[in-house]
């Protein structure tokens, strides 16, 4: 995998389809700016959560076109995808073909059967499904209240409960039952074996080299464990998963929360696959915050010290991890991060009404440092001068603010839409000429072409009271970022 920057954006969050944002990178003055280009799963064809809920991982040719990404790769940009391996939508296929054949479908286990999964340990309710003995899911880990089920209404009127572990909805039109959602597969079914190599076939036919393994942690399930990274099973899927990987020569990015003092990052990579630095753009504000960087040179030199592979990020498509930063930071400290982001604008979602449990503050990162150039030109250089592969999200780039607007008419569920929003060309066009904006490019250009950073490189962090020293150095080039994190200030010599 190479080391250079990717951008991170949907399809049409940069003009309106996939061919704009072509047009837009061709332009001179992001030339030689990106290495690396993760399109966000509206490519596919979805039918909500923003790509998340997969029918079918066709190309949706009103957002995507093979020549766009075609295009993308003949600029020498690679492409980094997502499989959506946990589940996929009661649109798909699969889930149509068991609506309509019932107990008949070929694919009736390709999804979960919750009473069969459950069978003989718990009893029957007067809904129709198991409730499973109290001792064997008192430690699950549930995204939404009440048991994950969907009841399945089958051709002969049998109500048959599915395992569904994100969203749903069911209404009735005209008589007949209607569904959303996104129903959880069977890993112990080789049906779904075969969906997994067609997809990553699929995937890699499109020019992917990188994979994210998105929601990856629920796909074991077993009867009596906290069903989100079983072990050793969630490992054996993986590993059966990288023999499928290896004969279309794709890279896995497993995507996983975990507070720090978990160690989850660590298991990931010793197993041999890259990460997520999901710790970064906590560490980053609290450096800002605070004046001090010891908590990031901590991190810094633990990520290069320890060879752990990462790609980096500021802000992304979801939120702002803080929860994450649990071990490295005080859980004070950490409440006062929480504190500073909502006060300027960002967004907290209570999970199950209980507070502090769900691991992101929704927020633009532009916004989360008080909508302040200095700071997010800081951040950008701080970036790009840490270990790892640097992902840029394409707001934080064009110096994006909160859309509280946007949250407000997604309604419930809706609070991710304040980071979201999509620019026009010509938008991009005028903050192309923002001072802010030129001189990210200038910085994640530098991070792109220069040699001193990349495999093989040393890095020295220095901290001396608010003043950051890191140095970067391959063979007879260096490169160095000194900044003083209570004034905003810095300058690179290279």
């Amino acid at each position: 995998m190479n080391q250079g920057v990717m951008l991170n954006a949907y399809p049409d969050s940069m003009g309106e389809n996939l061919g704009d944002i072509v047009a837009i990178l061709q332009k001179p003055q992001l030339k030689d700016v990106f290495s690396s280009f993760y399109i966000l799963p509206s490519m596919f064809h979805t039918d909500l959560d923003r790509g998340f809920s997969v029918q079918d991982y066709g190309l949706e040719e009103t957002l995507a076109k093979r020549e766009d990404l075609q295009n993308l790769m003949d600029m020498g940009i690679d492409l980094k995808l997502d499989f959506i391996l946990n589940h996929a939508s009661v649109l798909s296929p699969q889930f149509q073909d068991l609506i309509k054949n019932g107990s008949a479908s070929k694919y009736k286990d390709f999804f979960i059967n919750w009473n069969t999964f459950w069978d003989g340990h718990g009893s029957m309710n007067a809904e129709g499904y198991i409730e499973p003995d109290a001792e064997l899911i008192k430690d699950m880990f549930f995204r939404k209240p009440g048991l994950p089920i969907l009841m399945v209404e089958f051709p002969d009127g049998k109500q048959v409960p599915y395992w569904n572990t994100f969203y749903q909805k069911v209404w009735e039109e005209r008589g007949e039952t209607k569904y959303l959602g996104q129903m959880d597969l069977n890993v112990k079914s080789e049906l779904v074996w075969e969906f997994y190599d067609d997809t990553l076939r699929t995937l890699a036919s499109y020019g992917a080299t990188i994979v994210r393994l998105d929601a990856f942690a629920y796909a074991s399930k077993e009867v009596g464990k906290r069903n989100f990274f079983n072990e050793p099973e969630t490992w054996d899927i993986l590993a059966r998963l990288r023999k499928l990987a290896d004969k279309y020569g794709l890279t896995f990015l497993p995507e996983i929360h975990a507070s720090y003092e978990e160690g989850r990052y660590r298991q990931v990579t010793d197993k041999g696959y890259m990460t997520y630095d999901f710790f970064l753009p906590g560490l980053i504000i609290d450096a800002l915050e605070n004046a001090d960087g010891t908590h990031l040179q901590k991190w810094a030199n633990e990520v290069q010290d320890s060879g752990i592979g990462v790609v980096n990020m500021l802000g992304c498509h979801d939120g702002i991890p803080l929860l994450d930063l649990k071990g490295i930071l005080p859980e004070d400290q950490i409440q006062k991060l929480i504190d500073v982001i909502v006060a300027r604008g960002g967004f907290v979602k209570d999970l199950h009404g209980a507070k502090n449990v769900y691991y992101q503050v929704n927020a633009t990162y532009y916004s989360a440092l008080g909508d302040d150039d200095a700071k997010m030109l800081l951040a950008r250089a701080l970036q790009i001068f840490m270990p790892g592969k640097p992902q840029v999200w394409y707001l934080d780039l064009f110096a994006g603010k909160n859309d509280r607007a946007a949250m407000e008419r997604a309604g419930e569920g809706g609070h991710k839409e304040i980071n979201r929003t999509n620019l026009s060309a010509s938008d991009v066009e005028e903050r192309l000429q923002w001072p802010v904006v030129q001189k990210q490019i200038e910085l994640l250009r530098l991070r792109n072409t220069h040699p001193a950073f990349g495999k093989g490189a040393v890095m020295d962090f220095a901290v001396d009271g608010s003043k950051v020293t890191i140095t970067w150095t391959k063979g007879g080039n260096h490169i160095e970022l000194r900044a003083d994190l209570r004034t905003a200030q810095f300058d690179i010599t290279a």
